[in-house]
C-alpha cells in the first residue's frame, strides 16, 4: 500500500471513530471492512494499532496486546472466566466437605452450588478447550455446556464405580472438582496460545 493510500486509510479510520463511536477494536475493524472490503484485516490491525500508539486513536477497549508470558494473560480481564470457574469449583468443594447435611438454610448454598458444579461447569472448561475463540456465542456455549457435563458426570460415575473409592460424596467431588481444573486450565493454556499466534 502506498503513502497516499496509508493516509486515507488513517483519515478513514479517524473518520469512523468519530462518527460511528465503535466501543472496541472488532467493531471498527467491522466497519472499516464494511467501507472498504478490499483491504485485508491484518493491514487494518496494523493501522489501528500504530494510531493508538500515536495517540491519535482512542477506544473506550483498547485493543489488549497479549503478553506471551501467561502469567501476564491470566491477569488480564479476558481470563476473567478462568477465575470465575475456579472460585466456583474449589467453593462448592470447601461447602460440601464443610456443611453438614442438616444445617438450615446453610444447606441450600451447598445445593446452589452443587447444581452448577455438577450441571455447568465440567461441561463449560471443556467447551471453552475445545473452542478457545470466540466462535460460539453465549447461547450456544451454555447449551453445550450443560450437554457435556450432563455426559462427562455420568462417565465419571461410571469409572468411579470400578475404583475401590465407590460412587461416594467425596471421590465424586474431587474428581469433578480434579476435571473441572483440569480442563480449565488446558483451556486458558490453548486460548493465550491462539491469541498470541
Amino acid at each position: 500500500m502506498n503513502q497516499k493510500n496509508k493516509d486515507t486509510l488513517d483519515q478513514k479510520l479517524i473518520k469512523l471513530v468519530q462518527e460511528r463511536k465503535p466501543t472496541n477494536v472488532r467493531q471498527l475493524v467491522d466497519l472499516t471492512k464494511l467501507e472498504t472490503p478490499f483491504i485485508p484485516e491484518q493491514e487494518i490491525m496494523q493501522h489501528i494499532l500504530r494510531l493508538e500508539s500515536q495517540g491519535k486513536l482512542k477506544l473506550k477497549e483498547p485493543l489488549i496486546r497479549t503478553s506471551p508470558k501467561l502469567s501476564t494473560y491470566l491477569k488480564t480481564t479476558e481470563s476473567t472466566w478462568y477465575w470465575i470457574i475456579i472460585i466456583l469449583a474449589i467453593a462448592t468443594a470447601l461447602t460440601v466437605f464443610t456443611i453438614p447435611e442438616n444445617s438450615y438454610p446453610l444447606i441450600y448454598i451447598r445445593y446452589l452450588l452443587g447444581a452448577i458444579f455438577v450441571l455447568f461447569l465440567p461441561g463449560y472448561s471443556l467447551i471453552k478447550l475445545l473452542f478457545p475463540e470466540k466462535e460460539l456465542d453465549n447461547i450456544e456455549r451454555t447449551a453445550l455446556s450443560m450437554g457435556m457435563s450432563l455426559a462427562l458426570v455420568p462417565i465419571t460415575g461410571l469409572i468411579l464405580n470400578y475404583t475401590p473409592w465407590g460412587i461416594r460424596t467425596t471421590p465424586v467431588t474431587l474428581s469433578l472438582l480434579t476435571l473441572t481444573i483440569i480442563f480449565a486450565t488446558a483451556a486458558i493454556i490453548r486460548e493465550h496460545q491462539t491469541k498470541t499466534k
